[in-house]
């Protein structure tokens, strides 16, 4: 690829645009994404370190993460290594932090995308030993007594989420330090949201909740979080069953109710969006919301862009045809640049593994590297690495603080990657 030619037409005119320009050159030219020619296409990011350097190289020099981080890229290898080793920099011992700055205040302490992130990006590298604590710890700190997480604006897919990292951390490391303590904890969520669903029943269905911490008060039935909720019973469901433990309410049920959500879901789904397959717009819930002229538009066009469509991809409850159909809404109608998604005037990756491991399991393998070599190369500040929440539009400058989920999208997704590369020379 001889690299995107663009205009120097003002901001206004990159805001405007409706298709991917990188991705548009790649289809043109029969090109596979190349990390070394997008670092060549804009100016890196700039910003300032969120930690030490010699904070940051002492983490990466005691990892010992297993299997050996080797991706194909040396930048690559490093972008995983800076982030797993960014978990215990921000992190204040086992207590959880989300960031820096105004990221580091007490109040976003109990985000569950950050100890979901941590424990999906230690343990994909063998780092069981610290997932397996985090875990625990928040665990033991961050659920209520009635299953409630303890944060100010919890979605209802973090619920599910939860659950899910509790199955794949069993399936990971197994459940010696962690599931004795936090089983009572995982019990109590999923009773939490059995108790939604069941006053749910007498309407369509589906729970209404919140569907983020930004937007917490405009609750809905919203899919992305009715998704997860799904895939969250299911998993819970099977690890109770695997662990030879009766929960409050028996597996068999459990699964019985997740599989009639799913149903109810999808159905709505079905009413919702229009017939016509050229009709991009799913709104991101059954309630009425105002229809966008792209997915920068409107406030609501933005959170459905950066992060309802990619937790709802990620639940795995759409079929292979609505999913790809997500896919393309996003590629059609301004939602991404350079892979990276777009949210307002801005970039926003902070949820981008979502995105990413939905786009594996269609087996959009050149979408997946577009997107992560553009989060690698500009969402990540040129020579120490430190991924912010948002960059500006077009990329080059931090345009919020240093975040650790967004920091972790490269450890987690470059697994499948490592694997990939692993299992085609053996």
């Amino acid at each position: 690829m001889s690299g995107v030619q663009m205009e120097a037409t003002g901001v206004e005119a990159w805001l405007a645009m409706r298709e991917d320009p990188v991705r548009a050159d790649l289809l043109r030219q029969g090109a596979k994404p190349d990390l070394d020619v997008i670092l060549s296409l804009f100016p890196r990011t700039q910003g300032e370190r969120a930690f030490n350097a010699d904070v940051i190289a002492g983490n990466i020099e005691r990892l010992t993460p297993t299997p050996a981080i080797d991706t194909g890229h040396p930048l690559l290898d490093l972008s995983v290594k800076t982030g797993l080793a960014f978990i215990d920099a921000t992190f204040q011992g086992d207590h959880p932090k989300y960031g820096v700055d105004t990221y580091g205040r007490n109040a976003h302490d109990g985000f569950p995308p950050t100890i979901l992130a941590a424990v999906d990006a230690l343990s994909a590298w063998g780092l069981n030993t610290r997932a397996t604590r985090l875990f625990r710890y928040w665990l033991l700190n961050f659920v209520k007594a009635d299953g409630a997480i303890r944060y100010y604006g919890p979605a209802i897919s973090e619920y599910g989420q939860l659950l899910h990292t509790a199955a794949l951390l069993a399936e990971r490391a197994g459940t010696d330090g962690w599931w004795a303590d936090g089983y009572p904890a995982l019990d109590r969520m999923a009773e939490y949201l059995l108790r939604l669903r069941a006053e749910a029943e007498a309407d369509d269905g589906l729970i209404p909740g919140s569907p983020e911490a930004d937007t917490r008060k405009e609750i809905g039935k919203y899919f992305h979080n009715n998704g997860w909720v799904v895939k969250g019973l299911q998993r819970w469901a099977a690890l109770c069953a695997a662990q030879g433990v009766t929960p409050t309410t028996p597996a068999d049920r459990v699964a019985d109710v997740a599989a009639a959500l799913a149903r109810d879901t999808l159905a709505a789904i079905e009413r919702t969006w229009p017939e016509d397959p050229d009709d991009w717009w799913l709104p991101p819930r059954t309630e009425p919301v105002e229809r966008p002229a792209s997915l920068t538009s409107t406030r609501t066009a933005s959170y459905t862009n950066y992060r309802y469509w990619p937790e709802l991809l990620s639940s795995g409850l759409l079929p292979e045809e609505a999913a790809n159909r997500v896919v393309a809404a996003r590629l059609r109608a301004g939602g991404q640049f350079c892979g990276m998604t777009r949210f307002s005037d801005r970039l926003d990756d902070w949820p981008l593994a979502d995105y990413l491991y939905g786009l594996w399991a269609l087996g959009r393998e050149e979408d997946f590297l577009l997107s992560l070599y553009g989060h690698v190369a500009y969402h990540q500040a040129e020579g120490h690495l430190t991924a912010y929440e948002q960059v500006s539009f077009p990329p080059g400058v931090a345009r919020a603080a240093y975040c650790l989920p967004s920091q972790l999208v490269a450890a987690r997704a470059a697994r499948l990657l490592n694997a990939s590369r692993a299992a085609r020379e053996d």
